[in-house]
């Protein structure tokens, strides 16, 4: 447990750090003078600190989440300066020191914050080497440098020793560099990236039990919080808000020292003891208005048509290519079918936590968001202070993996307990919280079209999607019940990627229908690949359908298809995944389901594709069927991913595998459910999730691509996961199912239908 000062809390990055005993050394870079780098992102000092015993301090304005993507950018920067990962530390963001690089999420760190790492990197290298040549009377060309060591002439002088505890001053020529571009290392010469097996930097700690995260942190003389909502919201809108209609403040009168905060629909309890905040949180006797009445899970694609056949669902066409209703009407091959999927929950299993520390003239917040510069932003308006009087920094909590309630909610919150309560507040979410008052991910309802040529040529594919605008950077409900305005929802939410992309098709159609939020939906955001899982679902189950319906096998067909065009910045990254992912998992080719038999467990095998954040994953997947119980359990999933140059193997691998066992558990169980009037997945009974004893064996492939700038490892393989499993049940049972999560119960239902 981490123990400040109230002083020590709201001194600079390099004190609090120290203060709360998690460094071993003090954090020289964010004390010297002008590093404080949140506008000169060309500026080497904005990334990169060299001390006097030759330790390198790293600045990357990103977070670590619990994905390895601290080390990833260190081995990043160790192979560009020259130096051991040991000699470097990864400092805490902050947004008092650190620069402000983008949010934690995307897959993005490696992609988007790498790239001005990597010129930092080089850049300060080569102005080392020019000290250094002086300081040994050696052209630079002629010097060499190991373990952050120049040597040359028969002498030798470190970095420490060139520039400890002291200003580059050295704007970078290039603010961002791709792999292999001057002054940036040749790929030919790396000896780091890609290459060395780099253990992890947060690992042992937190295995030894001596990480602190964010539950741990205490201040002297803080009070303990606790959120009061209704368990479970409302349809965003009007029930989205808390409606309180009377607080009877009496009914925590003797349970400690616990009171009252609140601020319109905002209402919270503070106490001394933590026990006392959670009993008076639970005790307080609160009248909520009913919220609207929704359509409910049993009717919630109906009420989608029947707003579509009322025209409350606008289109947004994404994309129109060629002439799809010609090309389908004449193909040999059609096949048309629609697709579901249910809303699905963040739900971290470690609670979202805050500690905040909020004067009339300055707040502190220590919280695990994945933005800290979004809510410093954020709590502009609802403290009612001046931005650079907020100061926001990120501790490690559990990961949300898109816009749960740990990336701002908490902070915000905290931050307003501390304000109304008038001294430091440590707020940690309920179960209840985290559960009832997410950002969901939407429930979509999916439409496609397809046609194949009896060549077994895919001709066209016509995509349609009906989606709850998302509320991505809006749906923070303490700022709602606070009483700010929020911003209006996004239309025009169909997404692109994964609705044939993968493939050379020369008719496709992309259309987006939004349907009408307010009051009538849950508020929803990104959550892990974003919109993929659904996107992947729909089109390769659909492509799947097609190679049946040509007589292909499923690997096969898609391989005859796959796209040969430019991505992004190469060629062959699909055909890569493809195959790999086949080789892998040793596939042998056959027709789907054409060994389906009568027995009471039967067994198949599913292959899909898809990817996100610029990056293509291939996946099989193994599975059995209980006809009777209707569960379906996968025995072994095998992924291959692509993502440009792979900097850091050993972190990707960690998230080929999380990913797998995470999306087998949304494919197969994970349904947040509501009466109609406000969510009732509350708890692990009520939102299960994917038990040790289920969890299928995983096996992983990285396709290195060289020639080729890193893109996303954290997200890409959610998206064809659910579509492999699909495809393996119906290689199993000869039956589709079209809807997830695939539950027992449903199916059961198409068994029994079929």
């Amino acid at each position: 447990m981490a123990e400040l000062s109230r002083r020590a809390f709201v001194k600079g990055g390099g004190a609090l750090v120290v203060g709360v005993g998690l460094a071993q050394r003090a954090a020289a870079a964010l004390a010297v003078p002008g590093l404080v780098p949140t506008t000169d992102y060309d500026a080497v000092d904005s990334f990169v600190a060299v001390h006097s015993d030759n330790s390198v301090d790293v600045l990357s304005g990103r977070a670590e989440l619990g994905q390895g993507s601290s080390t990833g950018l260190l081995v990043l920067v160790a192979e560009e300066l020259g130096v051991d990962v040991a000699q470097l530390r990864f400092v805490r963001l902050d947004t008092s020191s650190a620069p402000n690089t983008g949010g934690t999420y995307g897959s993005s760190s490696l992609a988007i914050a790498g790239p001005r790492l990597r010129s930092a990197a080089a850049n300060a290298r080569e102005a080392l080497l020019a000290k250094a040549s002086t300081a040994l009377g050696v052209p630079a060309g002629s010097l060499s440098v190991a373990h952050g060591v120049v040597t040359g002439g028969g002498r030798s002088v470190s970095y420490g020793e060139l520039i400890g505890d002291q200003l580059f001053a050295v704007t970078m020529g290039s603010p961002t560099l791709d792999p292999g571009v001057p002054p940036a290392k040749p790929v030919a010469g790396y000896s780091l990236v890609g290459i060395a097996p780099v253990p992890r930097i947060d690992i042992p700690a937190k295995v030894t039990g001596t990480y602190t995260y964010v539950q741990s942190v205490r201040v002297p003389g803080m009070l303990h919080g606790r959120i009061v909502r209704p368990r479970g919201q409302g349809a965003y809108g009007a029930g989205a808000s808390t409606g309180i209609v009377s607080v009877d403040e009496s009914s925590i009168r003797g349970i400690g020292d616990a009171r009252v905060v609140r601020r319109n629909d905002f209402l919270g309890v503070v106490a001394s003891r933590e026990f006392d905040a959670i009993q008076a949180s639970a005790q307080l006797h609160v009248v909520y208005a009913n919220p609207p009445t929704m359509a409910g899970n049993g009717d919630i694609y109906g009420q989608m048509r029947a707003f579509d056949s009322d025209g409350l669902a606008p289109a947004y066409r994404q994309q129109d290519l060629g002439d799809v209703d010609a090309a389908i009407a004449s193909a040999a091959h059609t096949v048309s079918a629609s697709y579901a999927f249910d809303y699905q929950a963040h739900v971290p299993i470690g609670p979202s936590c805050a500690v905040a520390d909020v004067t009339s003239t300055s707040a502190v917040v220590l919280t695990n968001t994945q933005d800290p510069f979004r809510l410093q932003s954020e709590l502009v308006p609802l403290l009612g202070l001046p931005l650079d009087a907020i100061r926001v920094q990120y501790w490690e909590g559990a990961s949300s993996f898109g816009n749960a309630p740990a990336r701002y909610d908490a902070g915000e919150a905290a931050a307003l307990l501390s304000q109304l309560a008038g001294t430091p507040v440590r707020l940690q979410f309920m179960r209840w919280d985290e559960h009832g008052w997410d950002n969901y991910s939407p429930s979509v309802l999916t439409d496609v079209r397809g046609a194949a040529g009896a060549d077994g040529k895919l001709l066209a594919i016509d995509y349609t999607m009906f989606a709850i605008p998302a509320m991505a950077g809006t749906a923070v409900s303490t700022m709602q019940h606070a009483g700010l305005q929020l911003d209006p929802p996004a239309i025009g939410i169909a997404a692109i990627a994964n609705t044939g992309t993968q493939y050379d098709i020369a008719n496709r159609r992309v259309t987006g229908k939004s349907l009408p939020l307010a009051n009538n939906y849950f508020k929803t955001s990104a959550l892990r690949g974003p919109l993929t899982p659904q996107t992947c679902f729909a089109c390769e189950q659909l492509v799947d359908e097609l190679a049946h319906a040509a007589g292909a096998d499923p690997y096969l067909f898609r391989l005859g298809n796959v796209t040969a065009q430019q991505v992004n910045d190469g060629f062959g990254q699909w055909r890569d995944a493809l195959t790999g992912v086949a080789e892998l998992a040793g596939w042998e080719p056959r027709i789907a389901a054409s060994a389906v038999s009568s027995a009471p467990v039967v067994r198949g095998r599913g292959i899909a594709i898809g990817g996100f954040a610029a990056s293509q994953v291939g996946v099989v997947a193994e599975i059995a069927v209980d006809r009777v119980t209707g569960k379906i359990s996968v025995e072994h999933m095998y992924a291959a991913q692509v993502a440009g140059l792979t900097v850091y193997p050993g972190g990707v691998s960690n998230q080929l595998e999380g990913n797998l066992v995470m999306g087998t558990s949304r494919a197969l169980l994970e349904q947040v459910v509501d009466d109609t009037r406000r969510v009732t997945s509350l708890d692990w009974s009520t939102y299960p999730i994917l038990r040790f004893k289920d969890h299928p064996s995983v096996t992983t492939k990285i396709v290195q691509r060289t020639d080729l700038a890193p893109t996303g490892s954290g997200e890409p393989a959610q998206a064809p996961i659910a579509a492999a499993i699909a495809n393996a049940f119906f290689d199993a049972t000869g039956v589709r199912l079209r809807v997830a999560p695939m539950t027992p119960g449903r199916v059961r239902a198409v068994l029994a239908a079929s």
